[in-house]
């Protein structure tokens, strides 16, 4: 088995205290499981503040200074961290998805945000944000396309999304931007670049009709399962929980049509989209 992967400390803060908490930890002979239960963290946690896939608080550094004998070094260097450029309740998310190597996603109202289009995102956020000055707008819309780069790389992550039928209904910003979004899904698709999948309406109730679910595994931490609601999100690191989310995305798969007929289906939808526009 692979140990873990090797940090350049010089990369971010975030990098710098995940690969001194390892050194240190090691040094002290302490497991990850011995490091985290002063501070009821599990041990599946501390490996992922070590391998930089989640973010060290104050009152984290400031415990493990005194475990540690560190002399003060994780709370200055916390404290050094950058402040996100994404709300408090996906920062973290957002930073586990950057490193992540693969991303499975269920998306019961919208296109995933690596996936949206300037347009889709403009009236995703103008829609959730009425008053909202167009600057505002036009800062979120940049970060959000900006994030969507992580599909750049031409193999990682493996990014697998399941959409619910009405995500490809609703008309998000008119047909224009519509068709524009699903061809753009489309296109990753028939690149192999992802994997998508259509849940159809006629598959009625089933185990995720409460929320959408993102999925992410690393090569060198456990997994971790992001759920977001209303201005709200929860990223769940704890095994039999994450293990739940996992069954419940794997039935979704098993309820989906397949990779070949979703794409057939979102790319009729879009056809339409384009007739609807082709109308005005």
């Amino acid at each position: 088995m692979p140990g873990p992967r090797k940090l350049d400390p010089s990369s971010s803060p975030r990098a710098l205290l995940g690969a001194e908490l390892r050194h240190r930890r090691e040094e002290a002979g302490l497991s990850q499981s011995d490091l985290g239960a002063p501070l009821f963290l599990s041990g599946s946690f501390v490996g992922q503040l070590e391998s930089g896939v989640r973010r060290m608080q104050m009152d984290q550094a400031e415990k493990f200074d005194e475990i540690l004998g560190a002399d003060g070094f994780f709370v200055r260097n916390c404290a050094a961290q950058k402040e996100s450029k994404y709300p408090e309740h996906f920062a973290e998310a957002a930073e586990a998805e950057a490193r992540a190597e693969t991303i499975r996603e269920y998306a019961p109202q919208l296109i995933p945000g690596l996936l949206q289009t300037e347009a889709y995102a403009r009236a995703v956020f103008r829609g959730g944000l009425p008053t909202a000055t167009d600057r505002a707008i036009d800062e979120l819309v940049a970060t959000r396309l900006e994030r969507a780069q992580l599909l750049t790389d031409p193999t990682v992550p493996v990014f697998w999304m399941v959409l619910d039928e009405s995500v490809l209904r609703r008309k998000v910003g008119g047909p224009e931007a519509m068709a524009e979004v699903l061809r753009h899904i489309t296109r990753l698709a028939r690149q192999h670049r992802i994997i998508a999948q259509v849940l159809p309406f006629s598959e009625g109730a089933h185990m995720a009709l409460e929320g959408s679910i993102k999925l992410m595994s690393f090569p060198d931490a456990p997994p971790l399962a992001y759920l977001q609601g209303l201005g709200t999100g929860q990223l769940q690191d704890d095994p039999a929980t994450v293990r739940r989310y996992e069954l419940t995305y794997d039935l979704l798969v098993a309820s989906a049509i397949s990779p070949a007929a979703s794409l057939a289906l979102i790319e009729s939808v879009a056809e339409e989209y384009d007739h609807e526009t082709q109308q005005f």
